[in-house]
């Protein structure tokens, strides 16, 4: 078992967060001087082009043509070394931290960290992941999220004794819970919704089913800015791991995803049943909750902004920064294809807007987000379900009563 650091160790090694966030404001600042520097450039370029079309004002257009642009130049190149000089700065005090760090101790007893992480920065972290989390992953940036077990907001490495430490209660029946893009584990806890009527009419689903049904409630925070197809390959090696390491012999897993996050365990169902590996077996459901199975149009509609803004040489610069978002969001335009993995029941709760999902508004408008068609998925063969909720929106489904009774009567109809 890989050792791990006391709390105070640990924390010496960790940049601060100040500088952690400069690197990402060090590129943002940089990414968007370029692209403003390019729209300057195109709108100069219009006016100057006019101007040395006009007899007796051409040659000094001209002159003040080559002016312009080389003391633009020089403005926005200034812009982008004081970018460049705020990362450095970040780099250096990060490398004097971890030179001065003490060295780990040998062989220490895993604890679970007893103080809650910072909740706004946990919050921005996820949320530049999922507009640039392939970016991150791409660069090994410290602010990329690496997919993991949490509990109580910290990584739970994935040994039997670390497992036992996190979960001393650990039972036979597992129920992971995975959330959507731009979000982490959090989002399925009432508390933590900062919605005004939190507690009233609304279920903390993963607690209601580990009081209920007996389930161990685990919740997984990933990337959602890599490609839906790599998470779905990382769920399905950590999955592996967590099953073999689990402290008791696993008798029955159940994945609960919502938005997003039914995607990424379609896709870690599908590679896992590729691969031979044995957690499949034990998959007795898949519940999607607002997953776009079939796509989300909201991210059609993106992609057809990014290629108009495409078509003018004034707009280019802003469709270049458009299409930078994550591979991650860009996926969501045609969800996942191919089968459903055999051998598991596959359930989805779809919600409208409209009090009546029937009515062809609200089966348009779906939650928001999600038309209802994509979120269930049409007419599937094999062990399929699906209901379909009025009068909630695409978050609100994470702590709809009704969504838990649903959860629990599909799971007390089919008790393994």
């Amino acid at each position: 078992m890989a050792p791990s650091q006391p709390k105070d160790d640990e924390e010496a090694a960790k940049p601060p967060l100040q500088t952690v966030y400069s690197e990402a404001a060090r590129t943002v600042l940089q990414e968007t001087s370029a692209r403003v520097q390019e729209m300057h450039g195109a709108i100069a370029a219009r006016a100057f082009d006019v101007l040395q079309k006009i007899p007796l004002v051409a040659g000094p257009a001209t002159l003040v043509r080559h002016a312009h642009d080389a003391i633009a130049g020089g403005v926005y190149a200034a812009v982008r070394l004081g970018g460049g000089l705020l990362g450095l700065t970040a780099q250096l005090e990060k490398t004097r931290r971890l030179a001065n760090a003490p060295a780990p101790p040998s062989a220490p007893r895993y604890e679970l960290p007893p103080d809650p992480p910072n909740r706004l920065a946990n919050s921005l972290r996820s949320a530049l992941n999922a507009a640039f989390g392939d970016h991150l992953a791409g660069t090994r940036s410290v602010l990329a999220i690496p997919m993991a077990i949490h509990r109580a907001g910290h990584a739970v490495p994935l040994t039997r004794a670390a497992l036992a430490a996190a979960f001393p209660a650990a039972g036979e029946r597992l129920c992971l819970f995975i959330h959507g893009l731009a979000y982490d584990e959090r989002c399925w806890d009432v508390a933590a919704a900062g919605d005004p009527k939190k507690g009233k009419d609304r279920v903390d689903i993963p607690h209601r089913l580990a009081a209920d049904l007996g389930y161990d409630a685990l919740t997984l925070r990933y990337n959602s800015g890599l490609p839906i197809v790599e998470n779905g390959a990382q769920l399905a090696v950590l999955l592996e791991t967590l099953l073999a390491q689990w402290p008791c012999v696993p008798r029955e897993l159940v994945i609960v995803g919502h938005s997003m996050g039914g995607l990424v365990a379609r896709s870690a169902c599908a590679q896992a049943g590729d691969a031979g590996l044995n957690w499949p077996g034990r998959t007795r459901m898949v519940i999607c909750l607002g997953s776009p199975h079939l796509g989300s149009p909201l991210e059609r509609l993106g992609h057809l902004a990014t290629t108009a803004l495409g078509l003018s040489a004034i707009t280019a610069p802003l469709a270049r920064v458009a299409a930078q978002r994550s591979q991650g969001i860009q996926d969501l335009r045609h969800g996942v294809g191919g089968e459903f993995a055999k051998g598991i029941a596959w359930r989805f709760i779809g919600g409208s807007l409209a009090e009546d999902p029937e009515n062809p508004l609200g089966a348009l408008i779906g939650d928001g987000l999600v038309t209802l068609g994509s979120a269930t998925a049409g007419p599937l063969g094999g062990d399929v379900r699906s209901v379909r909720l009025g009068g909630v929106g695409h978050m609100g489904l994470l702590h709809d009563e009704r969504v838990y009774r649903q959860i629990r009567k599909w799971l007390e109809d089919t008790k393994a």
